[in-house]
């Protein structure tokens, strides 16, 4: 239950942050901030997301069900 509360209590100070810097922020230069920016607990996905192409999706689909396709 102190895990919930301390990840409640950060999801409320993260939002505010984020108002705050976003309020104050030049639009020119930076980017809108998130609250997830902010929050320790919050979990972000760091790894590269790979787009197939269609050549690497046909050698798969050959792979798994050994049609050319």
């Amino acid at each position: 239950m102190a895990e919930g509360l301390g990840r409640e209590r950060w999801a409320h100070t993260s939002l505010l942050c984020a108002l705050i810097a976003n309020a104050n922020r030049d639009p020119k230069r930076t980017r809108p901030l998130k609250p997830s920016d902010f929050d320790p607990y919050s979990i972000r996905d760091r790894r590269e997301r790979v787009v197939a192409d269609e050549e690497s999706l046909a050698m798969l689909k050959e792979a798994l069900t050994g049609r050319k396709g």
